[in-house]
């Protein structure tokens, strides 16, 4: 495949049609997400910001639950500590919220893309979005924040609604309510 040809299949947000490749296993990469949304190759973190978004760019998750860099012709399969992605901004309108992932890819709160609370590694209940290609994305702590500021309470549940639909960020312990 050339590369022309290859530039002309990315999505809006420059992401490769993943779901149409299937490549043999090629084998294991020493790459590992940390649970900050760090990426650390051979114990060396990556400090170039455009080879991490290419690299995230071809980044999926599978039905085993791991997750691989793919292209056409390879698949390398990496280690992810929670998920791999950041949302790490936000911005409001009359009708909710656009959120910004650390690599530059912008995601509208809604139906496609639905915070719901998951545990992280150490067990700690916290928002996760879902993005493409199965990966999903943690808030950074201070959008969290932010939007701990602009939510509301629902019972026990504390959210925001953005699409007409309800954004969980956190709920109160059984008993607290």
């Amino acid at each position: 495949m050339r590369l022309d040809s290859l530039f002309r299949q990315l999505d809006a947000h420059g992401v490769p049609p993943l779901d149409q490749w299937d490549p043999a296993f090629c084998g294991d990469m020493d790459l590992l997400i940390t649970a900050g949304g760090e990426w650390i190759h051979e114990g060396v973190p990556i400090r170039r910001p455009e080879l991490v978004r290419l690299l995230a760019s071809v980044l999926r998750r599978e039905s085993d639950g791991d997750y691989y860099l793919v292209t056409p012709a390879e698949k390398l399969r990496i280690r992810v500590e929670d998920r791999p992605l950041l949302a790490v901004d936000a911005e409001a309108d009359a009708d909710g919220w656009s959120v910004d992932l650390q690599w530059g890819e912008q995601l509208r709160l809604g139906a496609a893309h639905r915070l719901y609370l998951a545990p992280d590694p150490q067990g700690e209940w916290r928002p996760a979005l879902p993005v493409r290609h199965g990966l999903e994305a943690r808030l950074h702590r201070n959008l969290y924040y932010r939007l701990v500021e602009a939510a509301e309470w629902r019972g026990a549940e504390l959210g925001l609604t953005s699409d007409g639909l309800w954004q969980p960020l956190g709920r109160l312990a059984e008993g607290q309510a």
